[in-house]
């Protein structure tokens, strides 16, 4: 609740020729820490793929994939055992298996094919990528639950894919499409994905169910898939593996904390900050300099984004 416009001073507040002391704003200090926190959780998010980038495909792509998840899982362990009420087996608790199965392997298609990115695009080329994420997911919302899309909305569909195509450039050169379309396709699987956490979280199922299950299943599958293309990581391998899994944790942490304590249509904006985390790094670490139709791509893309953002805020809730 704001406070009056008209504030009281009593004997026991100090005051100042400028008047009474301020009183801390604890609403708005939650939404600046909120704010901070998804920062930081881009920030992080960015740091992971740069370690995937940085094994350089030295391990196969599904044994990336599977020390991601194994290196992740202790700390998830600990974290749900922790602080769930009845401990580990309450966290692992579930109503939902096929829902856990259909979020399991569309997850596991956004992560191969982003790990794929990683490996053989720049850096803030996966993650504007990525972002078309909420695009497919307006579709899929049409198609798979039933919802209706106005014009507006499907106009700004049509442009976030137009900002895709100028990235891409068809026909162009220096860019290596195979891996385009990878992250593509896991952006599609990304939103299948958010589509099964949706249908979770609405029969009451938590996120740190959701979370374990996923993180668990997604080591077995890909552990199964490595077994005929192993390759053991050499002491520089072992590491980058070590900050993919333990940082992607942390991100997830920040970002789970965000969420808890303000709400999405405040905090989905400062997400696209991951765009310039990921620039940087890209340009600092292996000189990836985007070029004009990169940042024009980029631009069209963010504010798709943006504009799909506010929509869904002019909606409001129940709409």
């Amino acid at each position: 609740m704001r406070q009056s416009a008209v504030h009281m001073i009593s004997p026991a507040e100090p005051t100042s020729p400028a008047g009474p002391a301020a009183r801390p704003d604890p609403v708005r200090a939650a939404r600046l820490r909120a704010v901070a926190f998804v920062v930081g959780s881009a920030g992080t998010f960015a740091l992971a793929a740069a370690a995937v980038k940085a094994l350089g495909g030295s391990v196969p792509l599904p044994e990336a994939v599977l020390f991601r998840n194994l290196f992740a899982l202790p700390p998830l362990l600990f974290l749900a055992a922790w602080t769930v009420p009845g401990g580990l087996r309450a966290a692992l608790r579930t109503r939902h298996p096929r829902l856990h199965l259909e979020r399991l392997f569309s997850g596991l298609a956004g992560m191969f094919g982003s790990f794929y990115g990683y490996v053989h695009l720049p850096l803030a080329t996966v993650t504007a990528l990525n972002f078309t994420m909420p695009l497919f997911l307006t579709a899929l919302s049409v198609l798979v639950l039933g919802e209706k899309v106005d014009r507006r909305r499907l106009a700004v569909v049509v442009a976030g894919f137009v900002g895709v195509l100028i990235m891409l450039r068809p026909g162009g050169e220096g860019l290596h499409l195979g891996a385009a379309l990878a992250v593509l396709g896991a952006a599609f699987g990304w939103a299948l994905a958010m589509l099964s956490i949706r249908r979770m979280g609405q029969s009451g199922e938590s996120g740190t169910t959701i979370v374990l299950w996923f993180t668990i299943g997604a080591a077995v599958v890909s552990g199964a898939l490595s077994v005929p293309v192993w390759v053991w990581p050499g002491p520089t391998g072992w590491f980058w593996l070590a900050v993919t899994g333990i940082v992607s944790v942390a991100a997830q942490l920040m970002m789970t904390a965000a969420y808890r304590s303000a709400d999405s249509t405040l905090l989905a904006p400062f997400e696209y900050t991951a765009i310039l985390w990921t620039t940087a790094m890209g340009v600092l670490l292996w000189d990836e300099v985007p070029d004009l139709w990169d940042l024009v791509g980029f631009a069209v893309l963010v504010s798709a984004g943006l504009a799909m953002w506010r929509l869904e805020l002019r909606k409001g809730p129940g709409a």
